[in-house]
């Protein structure tokens, strides 16, 4: 039995701290997504426009968490692996900052964009522009929907990104050390 047979996949992926931290962040990731569509699609909770900018980084996180994980899992270089990281780590920072953005605008501690009064798409002919009015919801970015713990979905992103982050710095400080 060669070496390499004996340390079966899980083994040797259990034995990279960096390819685990990569394959943690896509993990919560499609967690978060998932969680999103169901909030959306089962639940009707419609998201407003800054929420659906603060999947933008989830969408990035997915493909690149398992890429990295790949990277690092079959020994690729270390400054491949610990860019990757790094745009993780970025961009888990940047979603952080955008979800506490729009928890302040629901608390109505700042001003919120202009364009979050809701999206109206093709309404029909004029004849009935008065009965698609009606089916028409806005979704605005300063009335919360839905809230659990005192914490609104905006609240918990900043929460999720920023558990996200310390993931990616675990994987740079692991990467590094490899």
């Amino acid at each position: 039995m060669t070496s390499e047979a004996a340390h079966s996949s899980p083994t040797r992926l259990a034995a990279n701290p960096a390819a685990v931290a990569a394959l943690a962040i896509a993990a919560v990731a499609a967690a978060t997504l998932a969680g999103a569509w169901f909030f959306q699609l089962v639940l009707d909770i419609r998201p407003c426009p800054l929420c659906l900018e603060q999947r933008y980084a989830y969408y990035l996180a997915l493909p690149l968490g398992l890429v990295v994980a790949f990277a690092a899992a079959r020994g690729a270089p270390r400054p491949v692996v610990m860019a990757g990281f790094a745009v993780l780590l970025l961009a888990a920072l940047a979603n952080a900052w955008l979800g506490g953005y729009h928890a302040g605008v629901e608390w109505q501690f700042w001003q919120g964009p202009t364009d979050c009064a809701g999206s109206v798409v093709d309404l029909g002919s004029a004849g009935t522009l008065l009965q698609r009015l009606d089916t028409v919801k806005v979704v605005r970015c300063d009335e919360v929907q839905w809230r659990f713990l005192g914490l609104s979905l905006a609240g918990y992103n900043v929460l999720i990104s920023l558990a996200m982050a310390a993931m990616a710095v675990w994987g740079i400080v692991s990467a590094r050390r490899a």
